[in-house]
């Protein structure tokens, strides 16, 4: 297929799987003013599934970075009152939300860690109805992405610009099902294979999993009681399915917050906030993190950490084996929503209400009460080695193996 076939087909996959707008539906779609031609063709694509309007929000990390080298800190802790109106207002409308991912893995290498972090902290004090109706499942979101030339660059650094950003297109239609015959055809029929896999887990319904491998990694996380495993998609309390992250591999639950012990070690690097973080390792105890480190971006990990309390727990255990399409791509992203995809993660921070039998009608006193982390954060790490290996615990102690040597078990 010619590229412009393959960019309108994957417009058309985030628009109508990915989000599944809806006839009467706004799309708020924020993106980077290098991903407009996606953005138009999506939006194009939400008119014609009778989406009621499109609204764009556009950015520039070349004007992130500028106000982040040259603006008090003051100027993070605040945020302009547009900017809530804007995110509280169209999610109470039922407005879906489309974000285009481009980012330059170092583009704001060497910025004050205390800004951006501020700037997270501040948006979900005052965005609050907005992520609430994220987590609560009343409105559908997705996270896509398209290359920039400083991404692709990185990706790719021993091409062109233009041959960096042919291969990095490549990679994410390739990732993401869009050079399939029927993209939707091929999405519907990976959510059905997590189905197997999420059955199993749910019923086992584990107290704790063990994991190791040789960086390291010796860390045992517990389960809270009735926690479900998910992955594929999510439901909206509506009954409308969409994909929240495109691509994605993995099959997810949300931790006990106050049962971790032991200590982990990074497989990859993490690109936060425009800040690569690499060869770093957290120590754990019940449930804490208690030391860490990094040999780089080790004033952005503990800046991360030092969010708020959440931030210093578990919300996420993610569970992706070695063999999977986008590992086996051997391709670096230094992009989060690729490689998180590509080796089995935790995040630190927010954990997931549907990762909760009843969780999505359940308060947020009830969900900590269960053992579900709360934070303004939520950032996954990658774990997974070809060695990785988890070994679930049932309460009354029978072991089951869940990964070995990378892969599932069973």
């Amino acid at each position: 297929m010619q590229f412009e076939e393959m960019l309108a087909k994957y417009a058309e996959l985030i628009v109508r799987s990915g989000i599944n707008i809806q006839k009467g539906q706004v799309l708020c779609i924020n993106a980077p003013i290098s991903a407009a031609p996606l953005v138009r063709l999506a939006a194009k694509s939400a008119y014609g599934a009778g989406a009621a309007e499109v609204v764009v929000r556009w950015s520039d990390e070349a004007l992130s970075r500028l106000k982040y080298d040259y603006a008090p800190l003051s100027r993070f802790e605040e945020v302009p009152e547009w900017f809530s109106a804007y995110n509280n207002g169209y999610a109470a409308e039922g407005a879906g939300f489309l974000s285009i991912d481009s980012a330059d893995p170092d583009a704001f290498a060497g910025v004050d860690p205390k800004k951006p972090a501020a700037w997270v902290k501040a948006v979900h004090a005052v965005c609050k109805p907005f992520y609430d109706s994220l987590d609560l499942g009343k409105n559908r979101w997705c996270i896509a992405a398209a290359p920039s030339p400083a991404w692709a660059k990185k990706v790719f650094p021993g091409e062109t610009e233009e041959k960096a950003v042919s291969l990095l297109w490549e990679a994410i239609f390739k990732a993401v099902r869009a050079n399939t015959p029927d993209p939707a055809a091929a999405w519907e029929e990976h959510r059905r294979s997590f189905q197997q896999k999420i059955e199993r887990l749910n019923t086992l319904q584990l107290d704790r999993l063990h994991y190791r491998n040789s960086l390291g990694t010796d860390l045992i996380i517990g389960m809270p009681e009735n926690h479900l495993w998910a992955g594929g998609g999510a439901e909206t309390t509506d009954g409308v399915y969409y994909f929240p992250n495109m691509p994605t591999e993995e099959i997810f639950a949300s931790p006990d917050k106050d049962r971790a012990d032991g200590i982990v070690y990074s497989a990859l690097p993490l690109n936060y906030q425009g800040t690569l973080i690499d060869r770093f390792w957290l120590k754990f105890e019940k449930g804490r993190i208690v030391d860490f480190g990094a040999e780089k971006g080790y004033d952005t990990l503990k800046a991360l950490i030092e969010t708020d309390e959440g931030a210093r727990h578990l919300g996420e255990a993610a569970l992706i084996p070695t063999k999977s399409p986008i590992s086996e791509m051997g391709i670096l992203f230094y992009n989060t929503l690729f490689d998180e995809n590509a080796s089995c993660h935790f995040a630190i921070g927010k954990g997931f209400p549907e990762c909760f039998r009843g969780g999505l009608e359940s308060t947020e006193e009830e969900l900590k009460a269960r053992g579900m982390n709360d934070s303004a954060a939520h950032v996954d790490f990658m774990l997974g080695t070809p060695d990785l290996s988890i070994t679930g615990y049932t309460k009354d102690g029978a072991e089951f193996p869940i990964f070995r040597n990378g892969n599932w078990a069973f």
